[in-house]
Parts: C-alpha cells; sequence; structure tokens
C-alpha cells in the first residue's frame, strides 16, 4: 500500500521554496524518491505532519 509524501526544497535562507507530492511503499523509499529533487539543494520528506527526513543537496547515498 502506497503512502503520500511530500518533497520540499529547502532555499539557502532556510525557507521552503517549493514542494512535490508523490507516493512511496515506506519512509525509506521515500527518501529514495526526494534525492531527485536534490540537485536544487536540500529537500526534507514530510508524510502528512511527520517528519520523515532531510536529504542533503550533495549528499549522493545514505540518508541524512
Amino acid at each position: 500500500m502506497t503512502q503520500q509524501y511530500r518533497a520540499y526544497l529547502i532555499g539557502e535562507n532556510g525557507v521552503f521554496q517549493s514542494a512535490e507530492a508523490f507516493e512511496a511503499q515506506s519512509d525509506a523509499s521515500a527518501l529514495e524518491v526526494a534525492r531527485q529533487y536534490t540537485r536544487r539543494g536540500d529537500v526534507e520528506v514530510w508524510q502528512l505532519s511527520r517528519k520523515i527526513g532531510l536529504v542533503k543537496r550533495n549528499e549522493r547515498t545514505g540518508i541524512a
């Protein structure tokens, strides 16, 4: 069963710049999906009101 997540791009000033909605099977899968958005900056991943994690812009492997 998939769950809905949001990836929030964080600007240099720490403010959310944009958001992308997507579905994933698990929190770990959601973090992997969010990596595609890190070309433009750090990304916070949320599932409803629960913060899943932070994926850093320069991070290619592992979870922040």
